[in-house]
């Protein structure tokens, strides 16, 4: 079950908790400088990292000023600060000159709504950044699917270090990287680790999962939700967001947010203050080999589709699930003689890039084309994607 990290009151004996690109001068000359554009203020930092060594002294002490606290206050409560209050804290980053700022959605919804079409928003929010500065900020818009918000402070008189979005795509298992936050309300904290694992999935606030989600075993604590993940040139490969713990505490086992999903969510939030995901509205398994054999398939990877929605894209392009069950491998109840799909618009489906992931990375009404396996022939259709509705499937 998936829990918010950023509360004040943390369940001890949880167990799945919740826990726009920066600034790029493209001066040679100062690769290995920190610059100070003092129309602005904004802290332009370059040249992590270059020597090829992991320096977390040299990220924290460049970086760490572009990591935020995030303090929201819902109806009827004052600060998380203080005793009695209703609120939540967790921790966010710095995008651009222009007062952006991303942090986790459950750190500024309320948690009794999370999971609901429209939940609660905080009545008030705060950002308060490493020079002790807090100002009041604007909810942009938020993102259940992929649990993303994006605020905005009026940046006059701050000093702005804005942090630069790096690519999912490259992240490979085992590579150092360094988490800054806020755990349990001690700001500007650090810590280090390595990239355990990717292609996590993750549940989202609409009970949705979220792919290619990174694991790491850097400490995660309550207060760390919505901050950076960062590689060893200090790019942010994902927001920190959920632990799995027994304790309630950071025990090794932490995912964050790739980046690749959290730049489209702020792109399409800044815009126009909301995401919408295609829905094809399928349930599906993803195929492994020995099932595929069992299922005299001439394929190894793909969707086998196990439910179709009523009313969804996927009923009315004609997909079927199909209408016989059987127990194979550890799964007692599999919904065989239905399609297969085993390509989305050419691109071939994997157990990496599976029907979910390849949807999620769609837009509501896109156009696409589906490449099935049914009774051993292949065909394709093309489906209009709807909007994704909350708590539904791919």
């Amino acid at each position: 079950m998936a829990r918010p990290v950023s509360r004040a009151a943390v369940v001890a004996a949880a167990t799945l908790a919740l826990a726009v690109p920066g600034c790029d001068s493209g001066d040679d000359e100062e690769s290995r400088a920190t610059r100070e554009v003092t129309t602005t203020r904004v802290k332009v930092v370059e040249g992590i990292g270059d020597g090829g060594g992991f320096e977390p002294a040299e990220i924290y002490e460049r970086l760490s000023p572009g990591v935020v606290t995030v303090i929201s206050i819902f109806e009827g409560g004052t600060s998380i600060l203080e005793d009695g209050g209703e609120g939540g804290q967790g921790s966010g980053f710095v995008l651009d000159d222009h007062g952006y700022v991303v942090t986790n959605a459950h750190v500024v919804l309320a948690e009794s709504d999370l999971g609901n079409e429209s939940p609660e928003r905080a009545d008030e929010v705060f950002v308060e950044f490493s020079d002790g500065n807090r100002v009041p900020a604007e909810i942009v818009g938020d993102d259940p699917n992929v649990d993303v918000a994006l605020l905005k402070v009026d940046p006059d008189g701050l000093r702005l270090t804005p942090l630069a979005l790096g690519d999912s795509d490259t992240i490979t298992v085992g590579e150092p990287v360094a988490a800054i936050g806020s755990p349990f309300g001690e700001q500007q904290s650090l810590t280090v680790g390595v990239i355990s694992a990717v292609d996590r999935n993750i549940q989202s606030l609409t009970r949705f999962q979220i792919g290619n989600a990174i694991q790491t075993d850097a400490p995660i604590n309550p207060g760390n939700s919505g901050g950076p993940l960062l590689d060893a040139k200090g790019r942010v490969l994902g927001i920190n967001a959920q632990i799995r713990s027994r304790s309630g505490g950071g025990e090794g086992v932490g995912f964050a947010i790739p980046a690749d999903a959290v730049r489209r969510s702020v792109r399409e939030l800044r815009h126009r203050g909301r995401v919408d995901y295609g829905y094809l509205g399928v349930q599906t398994l993803t195929l492994w080999p020995q099932l595929a054999e069992r299922l005299d398939l001439d394929v190894a990877t793909g969707a086998l589709i196990q439910e179709v929605e009523p009313g969804s894209p996927a009923e009315e392009a004609d997909i079927e699930a199909g209408d016989d069950e059987i127990a194979f491998q550890g799964h007692p109840d599999i919904t065989i003689g239905g399609d297969v799909i085993v390509a989305v618009g050419g691109r071939r489906l994997t157990r990496r890039e599976d029907l979910a992931d390849v949807i999620s990375a769609m837009s509501a009404g896109e156009k696409v084309s589906l490449d099935l396996l049914r009774d051993g022939r292949r065909r394709s259709v093309e489906v209009t994607l709807g909007r994704r509705p909350a708590g539904s499937t791919e």
